[in-house]
């Protein structure tokens, strides 16, 4: 019995050799010349090789009967064990095809707009649930279909088991059909703590590297359940918005005379502006000849630094002059008048966008007092020690 063992044993052997060395590396071979084929994709995920490990299993099946004084008890678990072997390689291999035709997708461009790793994952949940039955009805010697019939009284349990699963899906296929997300989106999702790229989306998760270069796990259904906010747009119209405001001191606001005029009018951009405002406000004022002085229109230095910030933003080469340009006074507050740019930059990237808003406002905070104004900032501990300092002096 053990020699007829050791026999089945070298056959077993001696197929896998034949198998692994010769079948599987003349298929390869024969791979290699079609020039459609990616190599790089076949010798990362070897499908065939795992296939061969069928062959020493069919031999110890077939050739176990044939081994005097055994019993028919121990023939059968052997067989039974090789045939669910054959069963698990088969769903190995098959799973490992699906990874060489999800990392081929991925070299496609369009792949970002239809990621397809999550169906795929589903597939190899059901794949190797159908092996896990096929196995077991080879040891209880059952037909599939007798099993699943069994399984359709545990239906509840396996929605509870699988709730995460099934909500993934159709999360999945939501995103998907809406094109919510993509790889290479930035999206932000405060609730999760989520600022950055994704870098990956499978059925139950979405990756996101964030600018901090920390990775966030977003489960699928959140983006459908949960609000967040995709850049896309942004990246796609080549521009991106400014939206920052200069707080006034609302004690420095005034009507300006005709010296601070002249002053102002050595400005390019003021010239044309102040001449016409000029004439608008004095023919208005001839048809208010009988009124009072205080009813009459004059120009204020709110007003023309207003103005200026609108000439120099459209003079800005920085600025995108297709899209809204709008400078604007916000409600008043305790800490001043908000005088806010609303404009959009002719560039996404992050360092050029930062230094065009960082040049502009650093411009217009050096030419504030110019028109009499001041920016407001709260008293700090140096000015609170000056005006004791002042004080005490007085005293």
């Amino acid at each position: 019995m053990l020699c007829s063992i050791a026999i089945l044993i070298f056959f077993a052997v001696l197929a896998n050799f034949i198998a692994k060395q010769i079948v599987v590396r003349g298929v390869r071979k024969a791979i290699s010349k079609l020039k459609f084929i990616n190599q790089s994709l076949f010798a990362q995920h070897s499908v065939i090789r795992r296939i061969s490990n069928i062959v020493p299993a069919i031999v110890i099946m077939n050739g176990i009967s044939s081994v005097p004084h055994l019993s028919s008890k121990m023939i059968t678990l052997v067989q039974m064990g090789a045939q669910a072997f054959i069963f698990l390689t088969i769903a190995l291999a098959i799973s490992e095809f699906l990874n060489i035709f999800n990392l081929a997708y991925q070299r496609n461009p369009n792949s970002k707009n239809k990621p397809i790793k999550g169906y795929l994952q589903l597939i190899k949940l059901m794949i190797f649930i159908v092996c896990a039955l096929m196995v077991l009805g080879t040891f209880l010697k059952k037909d599939v279909f007798t099993l699943l019939a069994g399984f359709g009284a545990m239906a509840t349990v396996l929605m509870l088991v699988f709730q995460n699963t099934i909500l993934s899906l159709v999360a999945s296929v939501q995103i998907s059909s809406y094109d919510m997300v993509r790889i290479g989106d930035w999206i932000e999702m405060p609730s999760l703590n989520a600022d950055g790229d994704v870098i990956d989306m499978s059925l139950h998760t979405v990756t996101v590297q964030n600018f901090d270069k920390t990775f966030t796990t977003i489960p699928t259904n959140k983006l459908i359940t949960d609000t967040f906010k995709n850049w896309r747009g942004m990246s796609e119209s080549g521009c991106r918005r400014i939206k920052r405001s200069l707080f006034i001191d609302q004690s420095s606001i005034h009507f300006m005379s005709e010296k601070e005029q002249d002053k102002l009018k050595s400005f390019i951009l003021l010239n044309q502006y102040l001449d016409l405002k000029k004439s608008e406000i004095t023919s208005f004022n001839e048809q208010l000849s009988n009124q009072s002085v205080y009813n009459q229109r004059r120009l204020t230095n709110l007003g023309t630094f207003r103005a200026y910030i609108e000439f120099y933003l459209k003079q800005h080469s920085g600025i995108a002059q297709n899209q809204s340009l709008i400078v604007r006074q916000l409600q008043p507050t305790s800490e001043g008048i908000p005088l806010e740019i609303y404009a959009f930059t002719n560039t996404t990237a992050w360092n050029a966008y930062e230094a065009i808003q960082s040049d502009i406002f650093d411009h217009l905070l050096a030419i504030t007092p110019e028109f009499g104004l001041k920016i407001y900032q709260a008293p700090s501990g140096t000015d609170m020690k000056s005006l004791a300092h002042a004080v005490n002096d007085a005293v």
